[in-house]
């Protein structure tokens, strides 16, 4: 009951001061823009506007400040146009007045009055009914003892006397109990909708392009990163291999008219180094895109994964659908490079990994009881999964204190 309860205190309270708000914001901002443009013919109106564009800053602050208490998660502040350096002192006057957002703010300080207005109401006449209407009883006796006075079902032709009148005004403070939640909450998110709107809405949606342009960036640096470490193992192992092997092939060659049991040794030592190349090619392959990830999904991926991994690991796998190959990929590679920082520098000796779908995300948690201090500094391994889960929206969480335990947790949206 505490939940519902402080919901709708809190959008009450919203509702009641919203219409306290709205009074001097509409008047002013009336005021200003009128008689700013009335008089911007003789110059006197730029300053007027200018200082009513500021004035409706401030008001849009005030609610900007109240909307997380309504849609209960915080929003965006947009960044106001500054003039620029060594600008004079007219530039700076007029400079509210080419910034959109700023207009936007007056304009809602506009609108927003009608709609408080019906929100105040709403909410005082409804908290007014239900709880007028079920305390009814411990006063009514009062009203009906007033020679001549009428009350509502007698009207109504319902009825008269002090038990008409409060069977009437209970029944009708239930209704308005039962449905007061509902209507204070939607005038709440009406007016709370309108202020997203116009308030954030173009903030919103500039961070939205700079989260799609680090997005851009991340992809770009994590794809240079893995090629890199692609050429780099492929230089320093199956490329030393093949050399070695042509080499060994070659001394087999020499030796085949000299020494036919030297040379058949040397051959068997190139066929055994032909099996450890492909055997490092394969999983160099296995690192990139394996086949059984394509071929049967994640879960499996994750399970062949963890059973080549040195330290023994615990995998809960609670989703079996497929996704799509870039949200596969990206799990899959997070997993595979976690796992190969826990091998190497953690000192660990159990490993879980658990994956699991919430709403629209995936959610891969890693965990070792090694020695911890792991951290998404640049130059570290871990960098590069935040950048790869940053191209494709997501993110990587990790709580590693010194001493351990550490825990990795990866969200890849796949809606």
């Amino acid at each position: 009951m505490r939940s519902p309860m402080r919901r709708l205190g809190v959008d009450t309270r919203y509702n009641l001061v919203a219409f306290v708000i709205a009074i001097p914001s509409f008047a002013l901002m009336m005021v200003g823009f009128n008689a700013g443009v009335g008089t911007v013919v003789v110059w006197v109106g730029l300053p007027i506007l200018s200082v009513t564009l500021l004035a409706a800053r401030g008001f849009a602050e005030v609610q900007r400040h109240r909307l997380p208490q309504v849609l209960g998660r915080p929003v965006s502040r947009p960044r106001y146009r500054r003039a620029p350096e060594g600008a004079g002192w007219m530039r700076r006057m007029v400079q509210p007045l080419a910034d959109g957002q700023a207009w936007l703010d007056l304009l809602h300080a506009v609108i927003a009055f009608p709609l408080a207005i019906i929100g105040f109401v709403l909410t005082v006449v409804w908290w007014a009914v239900a709880v007028g209407g079920l305390t009814y009883p411990l006063y009514g006796w009062i009203l009906s003892n007033i020679e001549g006075n009428q009350g509502l079902p007698e009207l109504l032709g319902i009825g008269q006397g002090y038990i008409a009148d409060s069977v009437v005004h209970v029944v009708l403070g239930l209704l308005c109990a039962a449905t007061l939640p509902v209507v204070v909450r939607g005038a709440a998110l009406t007016q709370a909708g309108l202020a997203r709107a116009l308030l954030t809405g173009v903030a919103e949606l500039q961070e939205r392009i700079e989260d799609l342009t680090e997005g851009r960036a991340a992809a770009v640096s994590a794809e240079a990163g893995a090629l890199r470490r692609l050429e780099r193992d492929i230089h320093d192992g199956p490329q030393q291999r093949l050399v070695h092997l042509a080499m060994e092939l070659s001394r087999a060659q020499r030796q085949l008219q000299k020494d036919p049991e030297a040379a058949r040794a040397t051959l068997s030592q190139a066929i055994t180094a032909t099996r450890e190349t492909l055997d490092e090619l394969r999983a160099l392959s296995r690192g990139i895109a394996p086949p059984i990830l394509s071929d049967r999904g994640l879960a499996p991926a994750l399970a062949a994964l963890a059973g080549r991994c040195i330290i023994p690991v615990e995998l809960d796998v609670q989703t079996v659908d497929r996704y799509t190959a870039v949200v596969e990929n990206t799990v899959y590679f997070v997993a595979a490079e976690t796992l190969t920082n826990v091998a190497k520098h953690s000192r660990a000796q159990m490993c879980t990994i658990s994956l699991i779908r919430a709403g629209d995300v995936l959610l891969l948690s890693i965990g070792d009881d090694g020695v911890g201090g792991a951290h998404v500094a640049k130059g570290h391994g871990l960098a590069g999964l935040a950048d790869r889960l940053r191209a494709v929206d997501g993110e990587l969480v990790v709580s590693s204190p010194a001493g351990g335990p550490t825990l990795i947790v990866a969200e890849v949206p796949c809606g």
